[in-house]
């Protein structure tokens, strides 16, 4: 299907399409990342070293391959040939983790597998970004609402995967994870439009990946903000349940009232973000970040800590709603590689998180992981500022 034949009922079922993928590619991965831990302790066998090996040689790896492979989409080829061969990855690396407890045999070929299609997702935001300015649609809105529902798929997924490890095991998950890959590569087929470049745009990709001062400043603001979020996750369970005594149900609780809150917060900015734009309400995010990590560090008790989850929400749904946008905004003609840095932040996010939430608390407390996390947020509000005070130039 290409854009030039989507009118009508075509149109819809394209945008059905990527509504849709979005969601599922979400609870793909939502079957993988809060269970993986468990799996590699408990059916694996391993330390909880080679946990953390684990995990930060998937993230490394998901970097590389995936900016690499934004880097080619952008130039030349088949945005949605490359879409569906990641979905194609997703279900081999589903088959590899139900067949094998091998731990080599998972870190190499297993982790490879996962990075390839962990590449689905940023080039299908590419994509919609492309069908969305080439059908005179609001991207802000058309992406936002994408997001939202990936967003949902977050809500649903976890305690999804939890429930079917519970009552069938680990292969019955990664088996549900293969037909959701499987589903998705039939939506891709069948459904997802394939959408013409432009030639400005692609004459653009063409030349080079100039990353300008105001974009180096964007990904470590993002970076940064990513690494607080990324260890207040960590952090805050342990936090709740050992050094402030409340119930261990609390911080589901937390994590819970927050997604659900994202969802509208981030359709909301996207509609303002036509009058204000996006860079001032990107600073809104990160002073509210501010703001939430003070709150989390001065008060205790049940009822504040849930109502301060209006601030995190306020955080992460302006920022990862329009953070991907901005983006797309300063890499004109790539926004294949755009969304692909934006999602390296937050990888990038995720391993500097591991290492200083674990250091913080060991040598200190796991309230200092919220003072950190104060001073980080304000380095990256500054950065934020810097960002956008050179795209205006």
């Amino acid at each position: 299907m290409s854009t030039t034949q989507s009118t009508g009922r075509g149109r819809m079922v394209a945008s059905m399409s990527f509504m849709s993928l979005a969601f599922l590619s979400g609870i793909g991965a939502a079957l993988f990342v809060p269970t993986m831990s468990l799996f590699l302790t408990s059916e694996v066998g391993v330390s909880p070293f080679m946990v953390g090996v684990f995990f930060t040689i998937n993230a490394v790896c998901g970097i590389a391959v995936s900016q690499l492979l934004a880097r080619r989409s952008d130039r030349q080829g088949s945005r949605r040939r490359l879409i569906f061969i990641c979905m194609l990855a997703g279900m081999a690396a589903c088959l590899c983790f139900a067949l094998t407890r091998n731990y080599w045999a998972l870190i190499s070929l297993g982790v490879l597998m996962l990075s390839i299609s962990a590449t689905s997702s940023p080039q299908l935001f590419a994509l919609a970004r492309e069908f969305a300015d080439g059908t005179g649609r609001q991207s802000v809105m058309f992406t936002s609402w994408m997001r939202a529902m990936f967003s949902l798929s977050w809500v649903i997924g976890p305690p999804l995967a939890f429930a079917v490890c519970i009552h069938f095991g680990f292969t019955a998950l990664f088996l549900c994870g293969l037909a959701i890959y499987g589903l998705s590569t039939i939506v891709v087929r069948w459904m997802l439009p394939e959408v013409a470049r432009l030639p400005a745009a692609t004459a653009q990709s063409k030349q080079g990946t100039p990353y300008t001062p105001a974009i180096r400043w964007l990904f470590a603001a993002s970076m940064l903000f990513w690494t607080c979020n990324s260890m207040y996750l960590i952090n805050m369970p342990l936090y709740i349940t050992h050094e402030l005594g409340l119930p261990q149900a609390l911080a589901g609780w937390m994590m819970g009232t927050a997604a659900g809150l994202e969802i509208p917060i981030m359709l909301c900015a996207a509609q303002v973000s036509k009058r204000t734009g996006k860079w001032p309400l990107l600073m809104v995010s990160g002073a509210a970040a501010i703001l939430f990590y003070i709150g989390m560090s001065l008060f205790h008790n049940e009822v504040a800590l849930l109502v301060l989850q209006l601030g995190n929400a306020m955080f992460i749904g302006i920022l990862a709603g329009l953070g991907m946008l901005y983006f797309q905004d300063m890499m004109p003609g790539r926004p294949g590689e755009a969304t692909t840095l934006f999602t390296n932040s937050v990888r990038s996010g995720s391993i500097i998180a591991g290492g200083i939430a674990g250091m913080v608390a060991q040598w200190w407390s796991y309230y200092g992981v919220f003072l950190v996390a104060i001073g980080l947020v304000v380095m990256a509000v500054g950065m934020l500022w810097q960002a956008g005070r050179l795209q205006r130039r």
